[in-house]
């Protein structure tokens, strides 16, 4: 593997090179105060929900997609390019107009979280229609939105400007107490995981990250999968599509949006995070952190979806809800990584949905979660696949309310009976965003909702 002695990005439209001692899962956010004193962007929660932290990354092909800068990393921004709000006025040192306008709409009182909010603006065009799930990782803690919206609405359409970034080169970066390996292909990966079967696997970070930025630990070997380009892959065929285990949420949300059959997810992957979150986290992570709250998890096992696995003998191919073993566990064996997630295309005319209960509408942790797959022919369920989250030590199918489902009319009287045979199959437990018994009944509630939603769709 090529050693590169340090890290380097662009920042702000200028080439920086670190010290080669530099800590690669150091933050962004970080960095930028404490070494760059860049002090624009501001530390909130310091865990990826507030906003105030937000930067934009800036692609090669003019694209730009806000993140958090608490929870990126600088060994994750090699070969990036950055832009925070210092990066935003002219040659002059004249405030942008996204800047001017936010003012102009009295959009700022105390101006903690204006600079995040700023490059929001600045990163997304943005419709009218979308200005509330644009803002949605973006905390304002004084003004109110009525003046941020009407400044949204202000703001005109900004021209993208490509920007140069160098090819992904295999790199290892050291510091006094931490290794970083960052791998281009799947062999290079492989072998990495062979030979350090203890390091941190760290691909968007959205999870592992507060680690990082909350916890100030610093593991002694990370390998960053962000540029291995097999996990990269999207590819969409007639049966369904195949996703990279890198494959950032924002692209597959696009996907989800244009595919026939993907729709359901869509609406739920909206709600994963904020766009922040979506530019950096990943399905491959979702997966390997197997928690019982993944949000993408119950779709992929409704969709019957499968994940195939890449280790030193080879590749293997399991169901999603196989792969998912126990609370926090899942069935990687030594040296084996994620490598891609097929997800099956639901047939034409199959019903599809995928809900989820939280205290706050988005950007917030489920409290239940519920996903179904249903095929009806002649007004008869025949095949119903139905994943819940949220709801037990990890995302599982809800056998008993399949049972009760498949072959039955597709009748009120059939989804309040496989409603209670949900609730008598899970033992949710009982936390501070929701008791254990608001958690059975209001998954039972979910399921028996469907049917008021696809009724009226079939009445149509």
């Amino acid at each position: 593997m090529v050693m590169r002695a340090s890290i380097s990005f662009t920042l702000n439209g200028q080439a920086k090179t670190l010290p080669a001692d530099a800590t690669p899962t150091t933050t962004l956010l970080d960095w930028l105060r404490n070494d760059a004193h860049l002090c624009g962007t501001k530390e909130g929660c310091a865990e990826g929900d507030c906003g105030a932290c937000t930067v934009v990354l800036e692609e090669p092909d003019g694209a730009r997609a806000a993140v958090n800068a608490c929870l990126l990393t600088l060994g994750q921004l090699d070969g990036r390019s950055v832009r925070t709000v210092e990066g935003l006025k002219d040659a002059h040192g004249h405030a942008h107009p996204v800047q001017e306008t936010l003012a102009e709409c009295n959009g700022t009182q105390c101006g903690f979280c204006t600079p995040g909010i700023i490059m929001t603006a600045w990163a997304h065009q943005v419709e009218r229609g979308e200005v509330h799930e644009a803002l949605a990782g973006n905390l304002c803690r004084c003004t109110g939105y009525r003046p941020i919206l009407d400044a949204f609405s202000r703001i005109e359409p900004l021209a993208p400007t490509p920007v140069e970034t160098p090819s992904p080169m295999a790199a290892r970066f050291e510091a006094p107490s931490q290794t970083f390996y960052r791998p281009v292909t799947l062999a290079e990966l492989v072998a990495l995981r062979t030979a350090h079967p203890t390091a941190m696997l760290l691909a968007g970070g959205t999870d592992l990250g507060l680690r990082f930025s909350e916890h100030r630990d610093t593991p002694p070997e990370v390998i960053c999968t962000l540029d291995v380009a097999e996990l990269g892959v999207i590819e969409v065929l007639p049966e369904g599509m195949l996703i990279g285990a890198a494959v950032p949420y924002r692209k597959l949300l696009l996907l989800c949006e244009t595919e026939p059959g993907f729709l359901g997810f869509a609406e739920l992957l909206r709600r994963l995070g904020s766009r922040q979150i979506r530019t950096m986290g990943t399905l491959g992570g979702n997966l390997g952190t197997a928690s019982p709250i993944g949000d993408a998890l119950p779709p992929l096992l409704a969709l019957g979806a499968s994940v195939r696995l890449a280790g030193p003998d080879g590749t293997r191919e399991m169901l999603a809800e196989d792969f998912l073993v126990d609370y926090r566990r899942n069935a990687l064996l030594p040296g084996e990584i994620i490598r891609d997630i097929w997800l099956p295309r639901p047939a034409e005319g199959a019903l599809f949905s995928c809900d989820k209960l939280s205290r706050r509408h988005d950007q917030d942790i489920t409290a239940a979660g519920l996903s179904v797959l249903l095929a009806v022919t002649d007004g008869r369920i025949t095949t119903a696949r139905i994943a819940h989250g949220g709801l037990g030590p990890k995302c599982a199918r809800a056998v008993a309310a399949e049972t009760a489902l498949e072959g039955a009319p597709f009748t009120q009287s059939s989804f309040d009976a496989a409603a209670q045979a949900l609730m008598g199959e899970i033992t949710p437990l009982g936390d501070l965003r929701a008791t254990a018994e608001y958690r059975k009944l209001a998954a039972g509630n979910l399921l028996k909702r469907l049917w008021f939603r696809w009724s009226a769709q079939e009445a149509v």
